[in-house]
């Protein structure tokens, strides 16, 4: 199917098509979630993680922060559509090494396959920049945390009741959806890239995984929320790393309660992203937004450092979703600093630091989460609380 010019004035269809992607997308990421562990400990022949869980989270993240960048930049010379399905084919095979490999070796070369294609989120986002007028940006950028959020509402509770019959299960049905999801692409998915950047002369000095953060240090403005952005991530990894093994361990939850759980994380991420995030920024402005959604984040973690019983997690939930208003906030004010032709490097550079947040993550909060395992094991979201109070005196001073 040939790819097709989009003007750049708010096209409503293409948006949409964007939007239903991104939502596939989290069903088939988000369905695994609630089943990881099991599978690593029956795969491995082992009741304890040790250091494979930690590993196996930050390989997929080590291989998008070398991969994504360079996926970005691609984007801007040949088009945000065929770089998009890459990255839904390589979800597609990464969901089959884990519903069939029968080793961890191989589990983690379908982890690696996933990482290496896994730009969907930041080409997704060049997409909506490209077709969204400047001051609707942070209202679509919302709208695309909420679809993804929508996506973590029906997959984990899907993966969780499928993971109680059977831990393979949830990866054949991501396998699927993923799937599914490059077959819309394929069908219906139109170019959104200015038809003025095929013409650019290609540098290929953009293939270098580390050219973007170079690309960014030339913009000194950006450095400081760039290197906030970086911590406010690294924060988030708290609860990507450890949200299983906290109700498990805490709360005796099984995969299905942890399925449930993500489900109405995502149900209300969805509502917060998509009706509160870009409202609150149009009439209150980023600080505003950047403010609200740092203080309910760190105002969450803190609590849930010290809850008891798992209803009172469930009960949390939403002041870790309102936190959700602070990343389109900050991506909003990255994007309107960097001119049209540069939007998929910017959000290649978001993304590299995402995933560089997401290697080293992972390798500090699990050693000090089964370091204080049988002591205090809210530890890690109590630290995580700490750095979000650090950081919010910077963010304020930089956005303004």
């Amino acid at each position: 199917m040939s790819s097709i010019s989009i003007p750049f004035a708010g096209n409503r269809h293409a948006q949409a098509v964007i939007l239903a992607i991104v939502t596939l997308d989290a069903i088939g990421i988000s369905l695994v979630m609630p089943i990881v562990p099991s599978l690593l400990r029956e795969v491995g022949h082992s009741g304890e993680l040790g250091w494979h869980f930690g590993a196996f989270l930050s390989l997929y993240a080590l291989m998008q922060f070398l991969c994504a960048p360079v996926l970005g930049a691609l984007s801007d010379r040949f088009g945000r559509r065929p770089v998009l399905l890459i990255s839904v084919l390589g979800a597609a095979i990464d969901a089959l090494f884990m519903a069939f490999a029968p080793s961890l070796w191989l589990l983690f070369v379908g982890r690696a396959i996933a990482g290496m294609t896994g730009a969907s989120m930041a080409v997704a986002s060049a997409a909506i920049a490209d077709l969204t007028p400047e001051h609707q940006r942070a209202r679509w950028f919302g709208r695309m945390g909420a679809c993804f959020g929508l996506g973590f509402i029906a997959g984990p509770a899907l993966g969780g009741v499928l993971g109680d019959h059977g831990v393979r299960l949830p990866f054949i049905a991501a396998a699927v959806l993923n799937g599914l999801t490059f077959l819309v692409g394929l069908l219906v998915l139109r170019e959104s890239r200015p038809p003025a950047l095929a013409s650019q002369p290609f540098d290929r000095g953009v293939l270098h995984p580390l050219a973007p953060l170079r690309w960014a240090a030339s913009f000194p403005a950006l450095l400081p929320v760039l290197g906030v952005f970086l911590v406010l991530v690294l924060v988030g990894e708290v609860a990507g790393t450890t949200w299983v093994l906290y109700g498990e361990d805490r709360y005796a939850w099984n995969a299905s309660m942890v399925g449930i759980s993500l489900a109405v994380f995502g149900l209300l991420q969805a509502l917060v992203q998509g009706f509160v995030a870009g409202p609150l920024v149009e009439r209150w402005g980023e600080r505003t937004a950047i403010a609200v959604g740092t203080i309910a984040d760190g105002t969450g973690y803190a609590l849930i450092a010290f809850a008891s019983h798992g209803w009172m997690v469930l009960a949390l939930l939403p002041f870790l979703c309102l936190g959700g208003i602070c990343a389109p906030a900050l991506q909003s004010t990255l994007s309107a600093r960097v001119g049209e032709a540069q939007q998929g490097r910017l959000q290649g550079v978001l993304a590299s630091i995402a995933s560089l947040a997401s290697v080293f993550g992972p390798l500090l909060i699990s050693p000090l989460y089964f370091a204080f395992r049988a002591r205090f094991p809210g530890i890690v979201w109590l630290a995580g609380a700490v750095l979000y109070l650090l950081c919010l005196p910077v963010l304020l001073r930089r956005t303004r």
